[in-house]
Formats: C-alpha cells, structure tokens, sequence
C-alpha cells in the first residue's frame, strides 16, 4: 500500500485534502475508497483506535447487499432463509421460509479491517486514535495523539454515528428518535437446525421494538432494543432477562466470556437535511437505517455511493450546487410505508396489543406481509449511482 495511507495517526500541525470523512464504519470506510480511487485526496479519522473494537451492529447483510456488493465471503456467516416471529409467551411462533439465502451476518471486525485496507490500497489517509473537534470555517480541528491539527477540506463528511458531531457543526438535521440496544454475541455450534433468526415481540423485553436470537450456526447473537426512557430496570438488565429464555437456544453452553455491543438506533428514516455547501452526511448520521427493521448496512451503502457521486461532482465539476442535489426529502418516499409500521410499533405497550397483532400475522394476509417487509428487495437508491467500488473488496 501507498506509505502515505499507512499513517497511522497525523502529526500535529497543519494539513489539507479534498474530502475529510469522519467516522470510518461502514459508510466512512466506502465512501472515503470511492472518493479516493476517483482520485480525490480523501482523510479519514475516527475517534478509535482499532477498527476492531467497539462494534455497534449485529452486522446483518440482506440479500439485496450480497447480490450488489461484492462483500468478501469469508468474512461472512451461512445463508439464512428462515425466520420465526415470536409472541410474549413464545408459544406458537409465526415461520417464515424463503427460497432464496436472504441474510448473513458479516463479522464486522474483519469487515472493518478489510475495508480499511482497502482504503489504503486506494490512497485514503487513515487516521485512528484522532476526535473531531469542531470547525472554522472549512478548517476543521482534530485531536490526535500527538496533539491537535487543523484540516483544511474542501468538503467534509460526516459519517460519525447516530448522534452526529458533524451535523451539529454543518447545521443539518439531526437524529431525534431512537432506541438503544445491546446483544452478546458469542461462538456456538451447529444444533441441527437450519440457520434462523428468532424475533420477539414482547413489550416487556424490547418497548417499542423487538429482542432477537442470531442463530446461523456460528456464532449467536442474543440482544434487544426499545426506547431507553420504557426499560425499567435498565437495557443490560433486560438482555440478561431475554438470555435466560431465548429461543433458539436449546442445547447452547453460553460461555463466560462473551463479546457484548451496544449503542443508539435511528429510526426516524433518512432526514430531511443531510447536505450543505460545506459538507453532507451518510450511514447513522443520516438517519440511513430501515425504519422498521433497523437493519441499517444496505442503505448505508446505497446512500454512500451516492454520497461519492455528488460528490465526484463537486470536486471534478466545480458546480457550486452540487450538494444540494443530495437531499434526504425525497428518499424519505421510498419508506412511507415502514415508517407508518415503525411508528405503530412503538405504541405496542402491552402484551394483549401484541397477542391481537399476532392475530393477524397468522392469517395469510398477515404472512405475506411480513414476508414483504423482512424479504423484500426495497431500498433507496434502487440502483448504485456511483461506479460500484468498495470499500470491503480487497
């Protein structure tokens, strides 16, 4: 790789690029590669010092992500097509099979990895263990280990999670409704069964959401997420809670050791404001998260290549408004539907709302709505709008 992109912290000071990237999850990781492969200068920091650590997301890909992206595959867990939909008391689980492989779940420290790799091998500048501290202007402050730096960018991308420093700094609009959530995550055997996702809808255990079993098996994700201001005894107390019942279980030794994730859902759909003359937002910090499902990784994608079009065409074409084709309203349309599900969801308080609910998902109306929602093939944009370069293909 470049000797320039294997620096591993930047030197206090004073440096330039065409793009800083904020944040180097997913989002930040892709569209800092296209950008940079593009030819543009691109800077990327994020706050951690290892990509390997603090992970945020189960790290479910869906079938539309695996079909478009070329994701590397050893990096990614068995073929799932089954999910079982469960009630309060976990009796008579709704089943839903697909013909096709419709998820997997990617181990996310080597994802990362890779794709920061990647990233070098195209010329980006990775900076960890270096905040972002604000801006003046188009000069923006990080501090790094060895002491602050100022930036001088002609953009800057915020790609710094669900409660973005860089929107707040833009003036853009920022994430006003989310959950929080937090699983364990540890290796298991095979059980016999076929790779399954077990979702329950208890308002006890998940208010406003759902806690879910990850069984592909590999490795078994047990977590759930509502909104913090419903969990009485507190979020870990309820993943202890759930851990103890789950479903999809059976027979697994949870070991002592287990990797344990955490953080904030926006569920709010994309916003409205997600770009400005100076800069523009993607992944989390755009709101680019299902709003039913919170399964986030596909828009993330899909609004980063995006995001490296408008802005290929900033940098290249020197159209001042460039960015302001970049615009959250008009993504929003391609989710009414969810969010109205979404916001139904969160006023499911009892466990009687949730038993009538599953009323109705038994009957085959219900089935093929379900269906539609955790199989469907919809997401914005419908197609890649940038050359489909990536950041986790090595």
């Amino acid at each position: 790789m470049p000797a320039a992109a294997r620096t591993p912290h930047l030197p206090a000071g004073t440096t330039t690029a065409d793009v800083l990237v904020v944040g180097a999850g997913l989002a930040g990781l892709h569209v800092a590669t296209v950008l940079a492969r593009q030819g543009h200068d691109v800077l990327l920091v994020d706050r951690r010092t290892t990509l390997a650590g603090a992970i945020r997301t189960t790290g479910i890909f869906v079938r539309k992500t695996l079909d478009d992206y070329p994701l590397p595959d050893e990096h990614l867990g068995p073929p799932i097509r089954r999910v079982l939909l469960y009630p309060p008391d976990l009796r008579r689980p709704v089943s839903l099979v697909s013909d096709r492989d419709e998820y997997r779940v990617g181990d996310m420290a080597r994802l990362y990895e890779a794709g920061a790799a990647a990233a070098a091998d195209a010329g980006v500048r990775l900076s960890l263990g270096t905040r972002y501290a604000g801006r003046h202007g188009r000069t923006f402050h990080l501090i790094g280990r060895d002491g602050p730096t100022d930036v001088r960018a002609r953009f800057v991308v915020g790609a710094d999670g669900a409660r973005s420093t860089v929107a707040r700094d833009l003036g853009l609009d920022r994430n006003r409704r989310l959950l929080v959530g937090a699983e364990e995550v540890y290796e298991v055997r095979p059980n016999g069964e076929p790779p399954t996702f077990h979702c329950v809808l208890d308002p006890a255990l998940a208010p406003g959401y759902l806690a879910w079993v990850v069984h592909d098996g590999q490795h078994a994700h047990v977590g759930t997420a509502g909104y913090a201001h419903r969990f009485p005894e507190g979020l870990r107390r309820a993943v202890a809670r759930f851990s103890a019942s789950a479903p999809g279980l059976a027979g697994v030794e949870r070991p002592e050791a287990v990797e344990r994730r955490g953080g904030p859902i926006p569920v709010g759909g994309v916003l409205r404001r997600i770009s400005c003359a100076d800069g523009l937002l993607v992944g989390d910090a755009a709101g680019a998260v299902s709003p039913l499902t919170a399964g986030g990784l596909d828009p993330c994608l899909r609004l980063s290549d995006l995001a490296a079009r408008v802005l290929d065409d900033a940098l290249t074409a020197g159209k001042p408004d460039a960015l302001a084709h970049y615009d959250g309203a008009g993504l929003r349309a391609a989710f009414r539907g969810r969010l109205s599900l979404r916001r139904g969801l969160s006023h499911v308080r009892t466990p009687a709302a949730t038993n009538a609910a599953f009323t109705l998902l038994r009957t085959p109306l219900g089935r093929a709505a379900a269906s539609r929602v955790l199989f469907g093939d919809r997401s914005f944009p419908d197609r890649p709008t940038a050359p489909r370069v990536h950041a986790a293909h090595r």
